[in-house]
């Protein structure tokens, strides 16, 4: 039987204009996207969900797959796959939080999967975990900020305040600030497909 919130979720962003799907493992929204995606360029945002999911081992035996979390080809830089990453067909990326009242919201050190989540690609997909879950923006706001943020910023070893103990967020004027850039979904972008794959297991941060 399905989550209750998740269903609840998925009639509120389909209001919204969004394709939904719901699957009760990740292997199982792992399969459908392989199954969606053949002989295409794919982009990846930075993501622990999608590492979890081993979505790009999938997609790169019958797909260009871009992302620069995975070992640099030889002869590139992060940044000539991160370039690559913006002009491909499909762009997938996880999100930090998201309210049961329809805002997506995602914060950015790069700004990179902020700004690739919002144009110029033949279809985005959104991955959200039940972990990602909040009543209402200002609850979704509060863990992007406040739990995604800190975790990644531990993650990737940052001196940040909040890396010393993944706990919140601290505002901080550190050189390696994580929180640089806010996007957030109110509703459908024109021009470009979308499609939220809600899973129910925790997922990423």
């Amino acid at each position: 039987m399905k989550n209750t919130n998740l269903k609840d979720l998925q009639n509120v962003l389909e209001k919204h204009g969004y394709k939904v799907s719901i699957f009760e493992t990740k292997e199982q929204a792992t399969d459908y996207i392989d199954a969606q995606i053949n002989h295409s360029s794919v982009g990846f945002g930075g993501s622990v969900s999608i590492k979890e999911m081993g979505l790009y081992e999938r997609l790169e035996h019958h797909n260009d797959v871009y992302w620069h979390n995975h070992p640099i080809p030889e002869g590139k830089t992060a940044s000539d796959i991160i370039q690559a990453a913006s002009t491909a067909d499909y762009y997938i990326s996880s999100v930090n939080g998201v309210a049961m009242t329809g805002e997506i919201i995602n914060i950015d050190g790069r700004c990179n999967r902020v700004s690739e989540i919002f144009y110029g690609h033949k279809k985005v997909i959104l991955i959200v975990g039940k972990n990602k879950l909040a009543p209402d923006y200002d609850s979704a706001l509060f863990r992007a900020r406040n739990i995604a943020a800190p975790k990644n910023a531990q993650r990737l070893k940052l001196k940040t305040p909040c890396a010393v103990k993944a706990d919140k967020c601290y505002n901080c004027s550190s050189p390696d600030r994580i929180c640089n850039g806010l996007a957030v979904l109110w509703s459908r972008p024109y021009g470009c497909e979308y499609e939220i794959i809600l899973v129910d297991e925790n997922l990423g941060y």
